[in-house]
């Protein structure tokens, strides 16, 4: 599927969601190359507050994959927005999150020191007995990355 970025990204908000995927797919397979997205940045922070969960998600995967492109710092402006999705309240979209965090650390140095204190003050007491340990793994993974850095 190769449709215009501005294309995707309307429909990264599709009710479709396996449309809405592809769309996604599509708009990291371009972000790795260029940094086309990246003038989407402010509709991705956006997308931060939404009360859909897979949008959510979408936003702070397209996030990450445009940190390396972030001359602007747009993220340093809504990291802090980003970071509370660490414990977002879908255990699916934190640990969606956590696992993006060394990826901004890698592309955003100056961001590692928040990034790190974040996930090790994540309280993830209020998770379901099955996902807690799910995303205090995730926790000790990307902590490990990061400090690889």
């Amino acid at each position: 599927m190769s449709i215009n970025t501005a294309e995707a990204f309307e429909l990264l908000f599709d009710k479709n969601n396996k449309t809405a995927y592809r769309a996604l797919q599509e708009l990291q397979k371009e972000s790795v190359e260029t940094d086309k997205v990246y003038s989407y940045m402010d509709r991705l922070g956006d997308m931060l507050d939404s009360d859909n969960s897979y949008i959510r998600t979408r936003g702070l995967t397209l996030i990450a994959y445009n940190a390396r492109w972030d001359k602007d710092n747009k993220i340093d402006e809504i990291i802090d927005g980003y970071l509370k999705h660490i414990t977002d309240v879908k255990p699916i979209t934190a640990r969606q999150c956590i696992k993006l965090l060394p990826m901004i650390a890698k592309d955003k140095p100056e961001l590692r020191k928040d990034i790190c204190s974040a996930l090790e003050r994540a309280d993830i007491s209020f998770y379901d007995d099955s996902m807690q340990p799910l995303v205090y793994k995730d926790i000790q993974k990307a902590l490990k990355e990061i400090q690889k850095l």
